[in-house]
């Protein structure tokens, strides 16, 4: 028997599976993931604790910031496609027990 929980999961991913596997909403998505990690990083380099990132930046900025960039786009896609494919095998899931349970 499938509890309240499960139904409305499947409910919900009936509703929004199409749309969550759109690349750019799950970049949208997955930005805050992907900021998380290139925060720290920026914080890092800008602090100048360290003398040869500083160079680093002011000889390679615009290097610096498409890599920065890449990081957040690959981080957010990647996070929330993973996102995607534990929700999609849950509801696959919870789609055979129901029909089991109808069958029985």
């Amino acid at each position: 028997m499938l509890t309240q929980e499960e139904k409305d999961f499947l409910l919900y991913w009936e509703r929004n599976r199409r749309r969550r596997k759109r690349v750019f909403w799950q970049f949208l998505l997955g930005i805050p993931l992907g900021l998380a990690f290139v925060i720290p990083i920026v914080i890092s380099f800008t602090s100048g604790w360290d003398k040869q990132a500083m160079m680093l930046i002011n000889s390679g900025g615009l290097t610096i910031l498409l890599a920065l960039l890449l990081i957040v786009i690959f981080i957010a896609i990647f996070s929330q496609r993973h996102k995607w494919d534990q929700y999609e095998q849950k509801y696959r899931e919870l789609q055979i027990r129901a029909s089991e349970e109808q069958e029985a």
